[in-house]
């Protein structure tokens, strides 16, 4: 992909409400996704939806079910791609036919999983074994499971914040601004870059919540209160980002950003840091290949906040895999979606986290691992309600408007006070946060 995936959209993980999948697709019969007891036996040919168009075009989705093959030869595995995932799958869940596996679009509201997919089985049992189940429990059943996961952190040229003079990660947001202030001294190099035109790398920015305070039920916290009160994880993050704009170390005009050109632009040293998620590692080690740089000078380190001497970073999942509900082969359909997360080496191929607990991390992520960084589970249990708020409130924290108006207002571009600026957001939160009924 030349993008992200959803990890990174996952990582920003668009809040749309189920309207538009209430068709003829859905029915409110709950039905189970049962493992085969005898892999050789189980049989029919299934359709597997993907965004990932770029596995499927160069083959990899194609070794992987020919390896899926070798345990379960009776199950024929078809793959269509789509390149507007959610669009397209949007509309074919007003009727029977959204293939047998699918990754859950986000327009989907949790609350609907048990009209439009089979149940994989209890969370007691499965959050044994794997992460991110409480991502698609409804009523105690587990509707999707993520084949991997990312975590969030700054993607940093590590020769630039040496020549710098910095080796060591900064602990506060005061630190690391003045990290960016060494970058721009003592370099050539952009110290951070906003990705502001593409707009949706800002949306990450969101998933400092957790980082910050170190609390698994940080999204639960925002279904309490105000998320930009003082103190809070997300007041932390936007005010940093803010200081970053204001204290002019970003690009000179950020209207004219690329996505893309910003990749090997790290790699080769001319950007030096960037807020995305560990999804992103990959493409950057390849941009500095291509481009005749060292991988090894693309870091990874998490946000500058640190509780009771530890670093926390949040663990998300990327897409959910589920059956569909109206599947004739609902058997084939769970022995695919168990297969791909257990032993089809999906996660460790894309440098990503393993949903399976105990699993070792990624190569990419031993540096958090020898930092003794604490990896978070947040309990999404009240995520449903956070989606709901966020759309009354029109506030958006998973989408990027409102991070581009900060950094308009930073850069002096829209007038106004940060205090008015994130006290504005709260009274609309804390607003539709009662209508809500939290």
């Amino acid at each position: 992909m030349n993008r992200r995936t959803k990890t990174a959209a996952g990582l920003a993980a668009v809040a749309l409400l189920a309207a538009g999948c209430t068709g003829s697709g859905g029915t409110s019969k709950g039905a189970d996704a049962e493992a085969p007891t005898d892999p050789g036996e189980v049989s029919g040919t299934i359709t597997v939806l993907t965004h990932r168009t770029d596995l499927v075009q160069d083959g990899t989705m194609k070794k992987y079910a020919a390896e899926f093959n070798r345990t379960h030869p009776k199950v024929k595995v078809e793959f269509d791609a789509l390149t507007d995932y959610e669009g397209e799958v949007k509309i074919r869940m007003n009727t029977e036919n959204y293939g047998d596996v699918l990754m859950i679009p986000t327009v989907v509201g949790k609350d609907d999983y048990p009209k439009f997919f089979a149940s994989l089985g209890t969370e007691t049992e499965r959050a044994k074994k794997y992460l991110f189940t409480d991502f698609t429990t409804v009523d105690g059943k587990v509707y999707g499971q993520s084949p991997m996961g990312a975590l969030p952190g700054f993607l940093y040229n590590r020769r630039i914040w040496k020549e710098a003079g910095i080796t060591d990660w900064p602990a506060t947001p005061a630190a690391f601004v003045d990290g960016l202030k060494a970058v721009g001294a003592r370099t050539d190099a952009i110290p951070y870059y906003t990705n502001f035109k593409d707009m949706w790398p800002l949306t990450h920015w969101t998933y400092v919540d957790g980082a910050v305070s170190c609390d698994p039920r940080a999204t639960s916290r925002l279904a309490g209160g105000d998320p930009w009160a003082k103190g809070e994880d997300l007041r932390v993050g936007d005010t940093m980002l803010h200081d970053i704009v204001r204290a002019g170390l970003t690009e000179k005009d950020p209207t004219t950003t690329n996505w893309e050109a910003s990749k090997p632009g790290l790699a080769k040293g001319d950007i030096a840091t960037m807020w995305l998620g560990s999804w992103a590692i990959t493409q950057f080690r390849a941009a500095a290949e291509e481009a005749g740089a060292d991988p090894d000078d693309i870091g990874f380190m998490p946000f500058p906040a640190r509780r009771d001497g530890r670093f926390c970073a949040t663990m998300s999942p990327d897409y959910n895999q589920a059956v569909n509900i109206n599947s004739d082969h609902k058997e084939a359909a769970r022995a695919w979606i168990d297969w791909f997360t257990d032993k089809s080496g999906y996660a460790a191929d894309n440098l990503a986290l393993s949903p399976v607990r105990g699993a070792p991390l990624p190569e990419v992520l031993r540096p958090y691992e020898e930092a003794d960084v604490k990896l978070i589970e947040l309990d999404d249990a009240q995520g449903a309600l956070v989606k709901e708020i966020d759309n009354r409130s029109e506030v958006g924290i998973y989408k990027p408007d409102y991070r581009q108006d900060l950094v308009d207002l930073a850069r002096g571009a829209r007038k106004g006070s940060l205090d008015g600026f994130l006290g504005d957001l709260g009274r609309r939160w804390e607003e539709a946060r009662k209508a809500a009924g939290s």
